[in-house]
């Protein structure tokens, strides 16, 4: 029987990071470029009334909303299916955050910074961008882009991609990685680094297969059927577009070829179309 269950799931991710405070604030010190000297001391996890609507939540964990000892506002998000919409999410909810801050009659100057985090468990997330596991977003200078103002920041990683770093790479920012990547059900011995080291030790306590029960267990095995039912329909929905694609611009190349007066059988050759299918042209 597996000892570990994956992290990446919303039950083992909110036991680990929606209710210790002590690790949500490791990993976010460990992930995030926060200035230097800046780092995050305490955090207590808002109250639900104080979290923004969070449009199409599904399959995403978006409510472990933290403040730290500066008041500074962070989401943390893990999300298990990708699509383009997800970037535009994010920054909706992050501004929703940001300006939620500002009660009636209060100053613009009493708005404290935000950061979101999304870990990303889909390795089609920024195709663009090959295989880098880490995107930041932040606002700048057009002209002068080290002026980084951090009132609105968010950063992306790609877990599928993550590879372990070089000693130049924070030590936690490797570890907390390692976790989120290397443990899940297939794991019967955790890595001794992460074994070693307080915070990461106690995340795999709490993702041991043998602390959850038995509705808890079925409540994580549903979760992983509906990403992959979810994942398995995005896909066919892809390749249906593909496909409806093709054929209308087969249909496209007919039209122009019939009217040129090339013959059905030639056009049919060309297209892959069938002689009826060019007949109703």
């Amino acid at each position: 029987m597996p000892k570990y269950l994956d992290p990446k799931a919303d039950l083992t991710f909110k036991k680990v990071f929606g209710e210790h405070p002590n690790l949500v604030l490791s990993l976010l010190n460990a992930l995030l470029p926060l200035p230097e000297g800046m780092e995050i001391k305490s955090v207590s996890y808002l109250s639900p009334e104080n979290i923004p609507e969070n449009p199409g939540k599904k399959y995403s964990i978006v409510d472990v909303f933290c403040v730290d000892n500066y008041n500074r506002h962070f989401i943390v998000e893990m999300q298990s299916i990708w699509n383009t919409e997800f970037f535009q999410r994010t920054l909706f909810n992050a501004a929703s955050m940001y300006t939620k801050q500002l009660n009636k009659g209060k100053a613009f100057g009493e708005l404290n910074d935000v950061y979101a985090l999304c870990l990303v468990n889909d390795e089609t997330a920024f195709p663009e961008y090959g295989t880098e596991y880490i995107q930041e977003y932040y606002l700048t200078n057009k002209k002068h882009t080290d002026e980084r103002h951090t009132d609105l920041s968010m950063v992306f990683i790609v877990l599928p991609n993550f590879k372990p770093q070089n000693r130049a790479v924070k030590k936690m920012h490797n570890l907390w990685l390692k976790f989120l990547t290397e443990i899940d059900e297939q794991t019967d011995d955790a890595d001794p680094e992460l074994l070693a080291n307080k915070e990461t030790s106690e995340a795999l306590e709490i993702v041991r297969r043998s602390a959850f029960t038995e509705s808890e267990l079925l409540a994580y095995d549903l979760y992983w059927l509906n990403v992959s039912t979810e994942k398995s329909s995005f896909i066919k929905n892809f390749k249906d577009g593909i496909a409806e694609g093709a054929k209308q611009k087969a249909l496209e190349m007919a039209r122009e070829m019939k009217s040129d007066g090339i013959q059905l059988e030639t056009i049919a050759k060309y297209t892959k179309l069938s002689i009826d299918d060019i007949k109703k042209i």
